[in-house]
C-alpha cells in the first residue's frame, strides 16, 4: 500500500513537471513583438483590402482645394463660422483661417483644447478638458465656465440659438447648458422614464450636433449607431448598424465624428477603416465623400475591435453654408476640402 502511494506522487511530479516544460516552450515561442507578422493567412489581408475598396459611383465628392496647413503637431477639432472662416483646436490654441488656407488669427489657450464651436454670431466655444471657454469673434475672452467635475473629457460642443450642448466622454453624458454657462439638464444618463439606453464609449470620441429638425444627434459610438434626443433629453430613436459594409459602422466605435448638411443630412468619419460618408435625414446610406485610399496610406486601415488598436485617424468633420465639407485630418494635420461634383 506504501509503495503504491509513492509510485502515485511520482507519476503526478512527472505530469506536472511535463507540463511546466510544454508551458516554457510555449512562451519561448510567442512572438511578443510580433517580429513575424499576425500569423493570420493572406486571406485576411485580402479581405482588409477588399473591405477598405469603395465602389467609385459611390463617391460623389472630389476634393476641390489645397490642403489647409494647421501648423499642430496634434490637430483635434474644427469648426466652420457663418461666414466661412475655418478654426482649428490643437495643441495649445485656436488658428483662424481663411479658406484658401490664410492663417488670419491664433488665440492662445494655455491648455490642449478637445472640442470646438463657432455659433452664428460668432462667439467661439472651446472644449477644455473639463470646462468650456469663450471667446468673441475677434478672438478676445468672455467667460470661462465652471468645472463640469474631475470626470470629465469634453469631447465636442454644438450651440443652438439659446443653449450649448457639451459632450463629456469621461461621464459618458450630455450637458445642456445656456448661454452663460449654468447646467440646465443632464441628457444620456439611462432613464427608463425617458427611454434613454444610455450611452457606450469605449475610447476618448464622443460627438454631437444640433440638427434643424430641432433633435440633438448624439454618437453613441459603443453601439454604432447616432442616437436622437430631444433638448429635454428624451430618447427618440437611432440610426447605425454594425458592419464592414460600407453603409454600415465597424470596429469597436464608430463614427468618431459627424457633421449636418445644409439639407439635413448627416456626414460621418470612422477611424480604423478611415471612411467619410453621407447619410440622408432619417440615416439612411447616400453615398462616399473620401474613401480609406484617399485618406490613409494603406498600412493605416485596419478593423479595430478592440480602442487601444486604433489610436489614430480620429478625423473631424465640419461642413459650410454651401454644403462644401471640411475634414481634418488628424495625422497630417491639415484640413482638406471635399465639394459635391454627382447627384446633385
Amino acid at each position: 500500500m506504501k509503495r503504491r502511494k509513492i509510485d502515485v506522487n511520482i507519476l503526478v511530479g512527472l505530469l506536472v513537471a511535463a507540463a511546466v516544460v510544454v508551458g516554457i516552450v510555449s512562451v519561448v515561442k510567442l512572438d511578443v513583438a510580433g517580429n513575424r507578422g499576425s500569423g493570420l493567412g493572406k486571406e485576411f489581408t485580402y479581405d482588409i483590402a477588399k473591405l477598405a475598396h469603395v465602389d467609385p459611383n459611390l463617391i460623389v465628392y472630389e476634393e476641390s482645394a489645397e490642403p489647409i496647413s494647421t501648423g499642430f503637431t496634434a490637430a483635434k477639432a474644427i469648426a466652420i463660422s457663418a461666414e466661412g472662416s475655418v478654426y482649428v483646436a490643437g495643441d495649445g490654441s485656436v488658428r483662424k483661417f481663411a479658406a484658401s488656407g490664410a492663417l488670419l488669427d491664433e488665440i492662445n489657450l494655455g491648455q490642449t483644447p478637445g472640442c470646438l464651436a463657432v455659433a452664428a454670431d460668432g462667439t467661439i466655444f472651446v472644449g477644455l478638458r473639463d470646462h468650456v471657454e469663450t471667446y468673441d469673434a475677434q478672438g478676445q475672452p468672455l467667460s470661462s465656465w465652471r468645472s463640469l467635475g474631475p470626470g470629465s473629457i469634453l469631447t465636442s460642443i454644438a450651440v443652438s440659438p439659446e443653449d450649448v450642448f457639451v459632450a463629456d466622454a469621461g461621464n459618458r453624458l450630455v450637458f445642456r447648458c445656456d448661454r452663460q454657462g449654468n447646467v440646465v439638464a443632464q441628457i444620456g444618463a439611462k432613464d427608463a422614464a425617458r427611454n434613454a439606453p444610455g450611452f457606450v464609449i469605449p475610447s476618448g470620441y464622443f460627438d454631437l450636433a444640433v440638427s434643424a429638425d430641432g433633435l440633438l444627434r448624439v454618437v453613441n459610438p459603443g453601439k454604432l449607431r447616432v442616437d436622437a434626443y430631444t433638448f429635454d433629453g428624451y430618447f427618440e430613436f437611432s440610426w447605425g448598424h454594425r458592419s464592414v459594409e460600407i453603409d454600415g459602422f465597424c470596429g469597436c466605435c464608430n463614427p468618431v465624428n459627424i457633421a449636418v448638411l445644409p439639407d439635413g443630412g448627416f456626414v460621418t468619419c470612422e477611424k480604423g477603416l478611415v471612411r467619410v460618408k453621407i447619410y440622408d435625414s432619417q440615416g439612411e446610406f447616400e453615398s462616399v465623400v473620401a474613401s480609406p485610399a484617399q485618406l490613409v496610406r494603406d498600412g493605416d486601415v485596419r478593423v479595430c475591435d478592440l480602442p487601444e488598436e486604433c489610436q489614430a485617424g480620429g478625423f473631424d468633420v465640419a461642413v459650410d453654408n454651401t454644403g462644401r465639407i471640411f475634414v481634418l485630418d488628424t495625422i497630417k494635420n491639415v484640413v482638406r476640402t471635399f465639394t459635391r461634383t454627382k447627384g446633385r
